[in-house]
This record gives structure tokens, sequence and C-alpha cells, in this order.
């Protein structure tokens, strides 16, 4: 791997091991973790490594074969405010880790990710990576639910990203060929196996070629907007509430819903319908996949797409066109964007017997759109995969 040449090259030695965290798709269940809704996601093949190394004085030194900067700290004195680059990841999860368990060794890492940054939770998989091998060092072995704390901590804390915990519970939890349907408001899951009368599935992923930092989108608001709406009609229906980042629609029932929506302002309203309306489509994905019937759960990641745009009112231009072009594309069951939806990706599931065809259409008409993106678009065809194992 390169992460392991590029650590020879800088240390001039070997590494002591390599850590590896997958990526993640959610293909029901978008914008509503931070609400303590239902989600459900998939491990894909594809992910981050560090090549890693003890470094034994406690100074952690990173460098990233997508960033330039090199970044260090020492696990004792991790800056409590960010610096504003690629790192503060590593930094807050350090800082989350030492306060729960004493760090006496750093380490040194190389750190590669094998797709493009973009929607796919490249930040909490390069967490997570970091985590595990930083635990290694000090021999910390932490349960997965501190792992999946710490790594939330460091994003919504020290990032100050408003993300809920989606990501880093399906890159712990999943396992191939098995569809992550998890609670959030309790945090239960269950492992749905694909069935035996399942058609055959890929998933596919489209990247636009258009970066994006969830710190510096409309993620924020969004989130917001949503625990906006559930202060709201807790007031209208007289129902307690306390602290406003402690409201969450989960808490809201939905005949709540119905009675007061109209009295919400017309964004928070269309945010709060997402939510309810993907709430449903979850258990009804969960058990369309149960049943096997690929066809029937593509149509509600679709349909989450839809919502994505016209409810929660995400998705760039180039992502829309994305979208657009998936639903009258041959082959794919259904997609959606992946992540904030801002820019980044669209995933979708897709019937393996039209891969090449699917590629070749959709490069072609999203290209059409956007020339100027020639060279940065990019298409990739994964499979699912367990998550990581502490």
């Amino acid at each position: 791997m390169n992460c392991e040449i590029k650590f020879e090259q800088i240390w001039r030695k070997s590494p002591e091991a390599v850590a590896f965290c997958p990526y993640r798709v959610c293909p029901l269940g978008a914008h509503s973790d931070h609400q303590k809704g239902r989600v459900t996601g998939l491990a894909i093949d594809k992910g981050i490594h560090i090549a890693w190394s003890v470094k034994h004085n406690g100074v952690v030194e990173v460098v990233s074969l997508q960033f330039e900067k090199r970044a260090q700290w020492h696990v004792s004195s991790v800056s409590e405010t960010r610096e504003g680059d690629w790192a503060d990841y590593l930094r807050g999860a350090t800082l989350e880790l030492g306060r729960r368990y004493p760090l006496s060794r750093g380490i040194s890492g190389a750190i590669e990710g094998s797709l493009p940054i973009g929607g796919l939770s490249s930040s909490a998989a390069v967490t997570i990576s970091f985590l595990s091998a930083l635990c290694a060092a000090n021999g910390i072995r932490p349960s997965e639910q501190e792992i999946i704390a710490i790594a939330m901590a460091s994003e919504n804390k020290y990032v100050g990203v408003s993300s809920g915990k989606l990501d880093q519970s399906c890159e712990l939890f999943s396992r191939k060929d098995n569809l992550l349907y998890l609670d959030t408001k309790d945090d239960s899951y269950e492992l749905i196996p694909v069935s035996p009368n399942c058609k055959p599935w890929r998933i596919a992923i489209f990247f636009s070629g258009v970066e994006r930092s969830l710190a510096g989108s409309k993620f924020n608001m969004r989130v917001d907007e949503v625990r906006s709406a559930a202060y709201a009609l807790k007031a209208f229906a007289g129902m307690e509430y306390g602290k406003f980042p402690e409201t969450f629609l989960r808490d809201v029932p939905r005949d709540i819903y119905d009675a007061y929506k109209d009295r919400l302002p017309e964004p928070w309203r269309r945010r709060a319908e997402h939510f309810y309306t993907e709430y449903d489509r979850v258990v009804q994905g969960a058990e369309v996949w149960r049943a096997g019937d690929i066809e029937a759960f593509g149509r509600l990641v679709a349909q989450s797409g839809h919502s994505s745009i016209y409810n929660w009112e995400s998705g760039s231009p180039e992502l829309k066109t994305l979208y657009e072009i998936m639903c009258h594309t041959d082959g794919i069951y259904g997609g959606r964007f992946s992540g904030a939806g801002f820019k980044g990706c669209c995933i979708a599931l897709i019937d393996p017997a039209f891969e090449e065809s699917i590629r070749r259409s959709v490069r072609e008409a999203y290209l059409t759109e956007f020339p100027a993106l020639n060279g940065k678009y990019s298409d990739y065809v994964c499979d699912s995969a367990d998550g990581v194992k502490f």
C-alpha cells in the first residue's frame, strides 16, 4: 500500500502495523441520526489505512497522502481548540481518549484513503482507524460504544460538526452481506442478512468531482432547523422541553406533528416532514430487505433522495444532476446523495449485470452537463464489508 511506502520514506523503517477502517453508505435514514431516528447502513470494502509505529516519547506525528501538512502533538498536551486543518479530528480523538484512559505513548503514522473525500464518512473512518492504532500503542481495549462516543465527541465538540452516530456505528457494527438496522435512540441494532431470494446487487459510488466540508456547509444549519421544529412542536402541544441541544424530533409523536405542522415556518416543516417520512422508509426498508426485495428497497432509497432534495433541501447542482441521471439509468435499483448531500458523491444499489453500461451512461450524461469536471469526476463499484474489530 502507498501508506506503507510513505511511512518508510519518512521514518526510514517499516511500520509495525497497518490499521484499517471501512467507509460506509447509508441507503435509508438520511439526516435523522442526529434526531435519534432509525437508520440503515453498509460498510464497504474501501476505506482508510494507517501505517503506524509506536512513539515511546508520547508524540503523535501523522501525515496524509491526501493533504500536504504534517501534523504533530503530544498525547498529554493536545490543544483544547482546533487548528483548522485535516488533523483536527485526530487531535480531538486524542483529547477524548486521554480523558478516559491514561496515555503515555504516541504514534507515527501515514494515512491513506482509497477513495476521494466526500460523502462516505471519511472523517469518521480516519478517526476510528487512528483510534485503533493509538489504543493498540497504549494497550487500551475500549468497547465499541466507547469508540463511538469518543469519535462523536471529537466531531461534535472539537471540530464543530453536529452529526449523529450513524457513521461510527456503521463502521464498527457492520458485517459483510448484512444490512445494519440501527435505532440511534437506544443504540439497539440488528444485522439483517441478505435473503437467499434477493437478486444480485453491488454498490456503485459516483463522485461529483466537487469536494465539500461539513463544518463549512449548511449541514449544521439544517440540524438547527429540524431541532427548532421539535422545540416548537413541543411548545404548541404543551409538552415539557428542556435545553435546545437536548431536543430531538424522535421525542415528538407523529400525531403531534400532524396536528401542528401548519404552524411551523415552512423550512422547519420541511425538515420535520423529511424526518417522519424517512423514519417510515427505514422501517419499510428493513422489512423488504428481510424479504429479499432489492427492487422495493431501491425504490425507497430513491424516495429518500427525492425527500433530501425537496424537504431537507440539500444538494448541489452537481449532485442533483447525478441523482436525476441515476433515476433514469437502467440497472440501478435506487440511489441518493451520500453524507450531508451538499457536495461529494451519490451512491446506488445496482444490478451487477448492468455495471459497465451504468458506469458509461452516468459518466457520459454527467460530463455532458458539467464538462469542466472531466478528470475530477470518478466512479467505483464496491461490495459490503465487515466493520472494524478492536
